[in-house]
């Protein structure tokens, strides 16, 4: 796995998935008892006219997105989690039997720029 197909599964299997499972939760609350905020929510988007139901989702993407790049960007070392003076790095490193590739390699493409050129 390269960076590339790292970002690629990343953009399928967290964000998409973030954005169509909340979606599903909005539609369809699971449980027979739905927490009651959800619930409220729920009944909320589904008397909402179909086009606002998208501009719903197309929020709820861009949440997605936001969190998932910003996630990415903190691996490249360009958003930072530290206070102090000396920050540390983060290096995020595929391993399959004996290969070993390092996904947020400083000198290739940073992966949050690799997901915006997707």
């Amino acid at each position: 796995m390269n960076a590339s197909e790292f970002v690629t599964a990343i953009r399928s299997e967290v964000q998409e998935s973030a954005t169509d499972e909340t979606m599903s939760l909005l539609q369809r609350p699971p449980g027979r008892r739905p927490a009651p905020s959800l619930a409220s929510l729920s009944q909320w988007f589904n008397a909402l006219p179909e086009a606002d139901q998208q501009r719903v989702r197309e929020v709820a993407a861009m949440a997605s997105h936001g969190a998932v790049f910003g996630f990415l960007a903190v691996l490249d070392g360009v958003r930072v989690i530290e206070d102090e003076p000396e920050k540390g790095t983060f290096e995020l490193r595929y391993l399959k039997g004996e290969q070993v590739t390092l996904l947020n390699d400083p000198s290739r493409p940073p992966l949050h720029d690799i997901l915006q050129q997707q």
